[in-house]
């Protein structure tokens, strides 16, 4: 199973990575999408932030290809690829789920997310930069991501304000980050495309100015920023 997983997890991160280009028609969630439309939410990154994806599939691309050519028998690398080809197989459907669906898009990010932490608690020592940060970028980012959609669900269906929502959203983020971060510190990655999101949102609330949400983002990044650097001196 170590050598045909490594073929899957290549497989689902090429398909994984065609999926924008199969819905042209996706730039996120559509304000109408929502009973209280969503525009300039405090929770949202800036839309620069959401670049990172082309960094995320690429890095994804090499480093399974690399597992699948170079390691495909490797044991080290072997734990983290099942639950790594579930998240990444999920989500191939995701955009297209998205796009009719903020509620069950919401569910399937959260099954993306949490089988991409596993992963990344799972991966080995070895070839650090194409194997355990490979998926440490990806699951950095999909902690802001889900972590947001929870804000957006929240303000979107009148559950809370705006503002509050955001606070709930940032929580869990901060909170899931810097859990993971103790468990594996020894990720760069991770924190780094965590802090990409969070320094998306410090811009999206200069305008209109929303200075707590800016303030506890703040913190947040300083937090996981010194972290990171005192685990990886």
């Amino acid at each position: 199973m170590t050598r045909a997983f490594s073929i899957l997890t290549f497989v689902a991160a090429l398909f994984f990575a065609a999926a924008p280009f199969v819905n042209t028609g996706f730039n996120g969630f559509e304000a109408s999408q929502f009973p209280i439309p969503q525009i300039n939410v405090p929770v949202q990154p800036a839309g620069y932030a959401f670049s990172i994806w082309g960094v995320i599939y690429l890095w994804l691309i090499i480093g399974t290809g690399f597992g699948l050519l170079k390691r495909a028998d490797s044991d080290d690398w072997a734990a983290a690829r099942a639950p790594l080809f579930i998240s990444l197989a999920v989500g191939v459907s995701w955009l297209s789920v998205a796009q009719t669906s903020v509620v069950w898009a919401t569910v399937l990010i959260w099954v993306m997310l949490i089988t991409a932490l596993s992963a990344l608690l799972r991966a080995g020592t070895s070839d650090r930069w194409l194997q355990r940060e490979a998926i440490g970028i990806y699951a950095g980012w999909l902690t802001a991501a889900s972590s947001v959609s929870i804000g957006l669900m929240l303000a979107g269906y009148g559950y809370t304000s705006e503002t509050i929502a955001a606070f709930i959203g940032l929580a869990i983020a901060l909170a899931l980050a810097t859990a993971i971060q103790r468990a594996r510190p020894d990720s760069v990655a991770y924190p780094a495309a965590v802090i990409w999101a969070l320094v998306g949102v410090i811009v999206s609330n200069f305008d209109p100015l929303n200075a707590a949400v800016i303030g506890l983002t703040t913190v947040g990044i300083g937090y996981l920023g010194l972290q990171t650097f005192q685990n990886n001196a």
